[in-house]
């Protein structure tokens, strides 16, 4: 038995509850592995809230993202063994102090990258190399705008886009996320409740506007960064930190611009071996060389999980958050 969060019922933080639960033996292509960190990321919080359903219904352990070590690995495991350590992200059932996993979903951690900065970074960093490098490959050459960009996703495409040598713009709730951002790399920084985030990066730009607009926040931010894409600009929807996009009419792509619109997730952008490695491996190189720096800016014990996501939701986090085991 292991102790673990535990969601039955989806709704606010409250529904999470500490328990005990069992953790079974590895089957065929598993590992069982002990965690010893645990990253915490807003999807978390939509399969909690049932926005997004838990991929085995009702009740579930909550989290997509861990690092540990390799306890036992069951048959047909070549890969790892165990004393291994071991990462991965966005298989749910990370809120708990051991699990077995399919060893299809791991990355192994290399010896010169500690844990920890691999549980706050391994998603996020994920995700923003898909998104810079994949979804719309970045070069110096573009103008990019980058929501939320003192978030844990934002501080690490911020450092990522100025090694890069993009134009990028960030745009923040508070002055003092507007100096994380800055500090983080990004070469203009819009506080959105001062300023009106689609009049300035229109100043910013001299009118030309953005190649591509990054955006997690959702409902508070659409459609107005469609506002702040040039003609055939590519809107890249990531996240509903405020709440999801309402639907809305396909015809308002053309009438703003003939632009392009897309909602990529990670899973589809590491679904082979070769996939994730590769995309895990340049996040390593980004965290290896020193163009990133993980910021872990909270840690809560495992059995706060509930503080924890209420921080979260507040927006009183800033970077990464792990719970620790």
């Amino acid at each position: 038995m292991v102790k673990a969060i535990v969601v039955r019922k989806t709704g606010g933080p409250e529904v999470m509850s500490f328990e005990e639960i069992e953790v079974g033996e590895p089957g065929p292509g598993e590992v069982r592995l002990r965690h010893t960190a645990i990253g915490v990321n807003f999807i978390d919080t939509y399969y909690r809230k049932g926005l997004y359903p838990a991929p085995a219904g009702l009740p579930f352990v909550p989290g997509a993202e861990a690092v540990g070590i390799v306890d036992k690995a069951g048959e047909g495991v070549v890969q790892f063994r165990p004393g291994d350590r071991v990462a991965y992200a966005g298989s749910v059932g990370a809120y708990a102090e051991a699990r077995v996993i399919d060893s299809r979903k791991l990355v192994r951690i290399p010896d010169d990258i500690d844990g920890y900065t691999v549980a706050a970074s391994l998603l996020k960093g994920m995700t923003v190399q898909y998104l810079l490098r994949q979804t719309f490959k970045v070069t110096r050459d573009h103008t990019v705008l980058f929501h939320a960009g003192a978030g844990g996703v934002g501080q690490i495409a911020g450092q990522w886009l100025k090694s890069l040598g993009a134009t990028s713009i960030a745009t923040v709730g508070s002055d003092e996320k507007a100096e994380i951002a800055r500090a983080c790399g990004y070469t203009h920084v819009i506080n959105y409740r001062k300023e009106d985030f689609v009049a300035r990066v229109d100043e910013i730009t001299g009118g030309a506007k953005c190649d591509v607009v990054y955006d997690s926040v959702g409902k508070d931010t659409f459609p107005a960064s469609l506002d702040c894409l040039k003609p055939r600009g590519l809107f890249v929807s990531f996240g509903n930190s405020s709440g999801p996009v309402a639907e809305f009419n396909l015809g308002i792509l053309s009438q703003k611009g003939s632009l392009y619109a897309t909602r990529p997730t990670l899973a589809h952008y590491t679904a082979t071996r070769a996939d994730l490695d590769a995309c895990a491996e340049d996040l390593f190189e980004q965290i290896r060389t020193g163009a990133v720096t993980i910021n872990v800016g909270q840690k809560f014990p495992l059995a706060e999980a509930v503080a924890c996501h209420k921080a979260m939701e507040a927006r009183e986090t800033v970077g990464s958050t792990l719970l620790t085991v």
